[in-house]
């Protein structure tokens, strides 16, 4: 042992706010090879599929239990007119995807293939709207063809198209990175258009719209301001309804300026600590924004989202810089499970987040080989997997009664210690990080409020934070289990870990 140890306690009986399954959403743009040739393959395809929808890349994606995907966008959805992708494929105008490698994109993956590849995984849609270069009555006619029944002039269409029956979709988005990508926009001014296009968004017989304005990037809490701002007092009785539902913000994990970002398997020591620092803003970030949302709301009833969350690395030598394909090693893991600890901690406001992306771009949890009928499943896919437990679990406090497991990095404490909990009937479920990239930690844990019958511990760990699975070599990180000594207390049951270096653990807890 190193001599870092941490004791802690979690009260078993003593249960906080739901941890929302859309906290472990998905993301998927028309982005490099995240649609075409990751999701969609075509229905002439010799790779095994379900009307086009690769069949491998949904069975690995449904253990996850995906409960939300958002799409087309990102930056593409700015740029995106619903219509093209309606109708017959081969009638189906072509368009460039100015933002993403400046390629033609056919058009072929549109509404009804992204509503079947939804059906296919058991996720609820997150449609994103286009603000950037649509206009509101586009938007609005996207939501009466998805989900109105009877023949209003879109149900018509979609029926002509072959679906008589509306789909359900709860989430919209209203555009993207209006501060960006999205239109350049200030605040104030996006604020009035989320304001028209949400007017315009119209629930159709028994459709609830979540809509969902496009806030923040990283720590600009003056846009989450402004769009607060523009409410006014949520919960007063002379206020009108807020016309959406939730505020977005986007945080990426980049240690460096993006213009020089770094390999995403050749890094330092130093380049690793660099991204857990910033790993581990992502809990001040949602905390202050959330501050913002309380003066105007503190009631809670807008909800917070980070609908695009990730590590942001080089490419991939060889590959389209517009397709940002990474590799992703033990090293994402660790960054996915403490944002994960973030997530639950602010479960009283945080009510969705969106992994970027869930194939073949950025932090994916599925490599496709474009050549052959083959994927790999990343480290970051086996932190979801270890964490379906969590999902619409009522978080459990974990009080640290004393840490020794701090490391000085270039004069920034970093806290390499991480744990959250959970329950969910006679079952709990304790997520612990070891952000340490080189020693060992002993964690014990008081158990309270409980009887404990059993836990089955399981770890994720390798031999180094550059370890990463190829399609030559795919279980170099794999989920194994963990041994778990645990000893009935006059409190109610120690549990006691040792957790190796960059490595991720979670404890099953049974309870009487």
């Amino acid at each position: 042992m190193s001599g870092k140890h941490v004791n802690g306690v979690i009260d078993l009986d003593v249960t906080g706010p739901k941890i929302s399954r859309h906290l472990y959403g998905h993301f998927a743009e028309h982005l490099g090879r995240c649609i075409y040739g990751g999701f969609w393959v075509g229905e002439d395809s010799k790779i095994p599929h379900e009307g086009g929808i690769r069949r491998d890349v949904v069975e690995a994606l449904r253990t996850l239990r995906i409960p939300n995907l958002r799409w087309p966008g990102g930056c593409f959805a700015d740029e995106y007119h619903w219509r093209d992708g309606v109708g017959p494929r081969a009638a189906r105008p072509r368009m460039v995807n100015s933002h993403w490698g400046d390629v033609v994109e056919d058009n072929s993956f549109g509404t009804h293939e992204f509503m079947a590849l939804c059906d296919l995984l058991g996720a609820e849609p997150y449609v994103n709207g286009n603000v950037g270069s649509g206009t509101v009555r586009e938007m609005s006619e996207w939501v009466e063809y998805l989900t109105r029944e009877g023949d209003s002039p879109m149900a018509s269409l979609r029926s002509s198209h072959g679906r008589e029956k509306p789909w359900r979709v709860p989430f919209w988005g209203i555009g993207n990175e209006p501060w960006g990508c999205g239109g350049r926009m200030k605040a104030d001014a996006y604020a009035d258009l989320a304001h028209q296009y949400a007017t315009y968004l119209r629930d159709h017989g028994e459709n609830t719209l979540y809509r969902i304005a496009a806030g923040a990037r990283d720590d600009d809490y003056s846009w989450t301001e402004s769009l607060m701002k523009s409410i006014g007092c949520v919960t007063c009785p002379e206020s009108p309804q807020s016309p959406y539902q939730a505020i977005s913000f986007h945080y990426y994990t980049i240690p460096v300026p993006r213009d020089t970002v770094g390999s995403a398997l050749e890094f330092s020591a130093d380049d690793y600590y660099a991204t857990m620092i910033q790993a581990r803003r992502i809990d001040e970030i949602i905390r202050r924004h959330g501050d913002v949302m309380d003066i105007y709301d503190p009631q809670k009833s807008i909800g917070l989202v980070l609908d695009e969350w990730g590590t942001w690395h080089g490419v991939e030598p060889e590959t389209n810089p517009g397709f940002l394909y990474q590799q992703n090693t033990m090293r994402d893991a660790l960054v996915a499970s403490v944002h994960f600890d973030a997530f639950h901690a602010h479960a009283d406001r945080l009510v969705m987040a969106n992994i970027a992306q869930t194939v073949n771009v950025l932090q994916a949890m599925v490599l496709t080989d474009p050549e052959n009928n083959t994927l790999v499943l990343t480290p970051t896919y086996h932190v979801f997997a270890m964490n379906v437990g969590h999902h619409d679990a009522l978080s459990l406090p974990v009080h640290i009664t004393s840490r020794a497991a701090d490391r000085n990095v270039n004069g920034v404490q970093l806290d390499t210690v991480s744990i959250s909990a959970s329950r969910k009937g006679e079952n709990a479920l304790v997520s612990l990080t070891n952000l340490d990239a080189d020693d060992a930690v002993l964690v014990d844990l008081d158990l309270r409020g409980g009887a404990v019958v059993e836990c089955h511990g399981r770890i994720l760990t390798a031999d180094s934070t550059r370890s990463h699975n190829t399609f030559e070599s795919p279980e170099e990180v794999v989920v194994r289990d963990f041994d778990v000594a645990s000893d009935a207390s006059r409190y109610g049951t120690s549990v006691r870990l040792e957790i190796p270096a960059h490595s991720y653990v979670t404890v099953q807890v049974a309870l009487a």
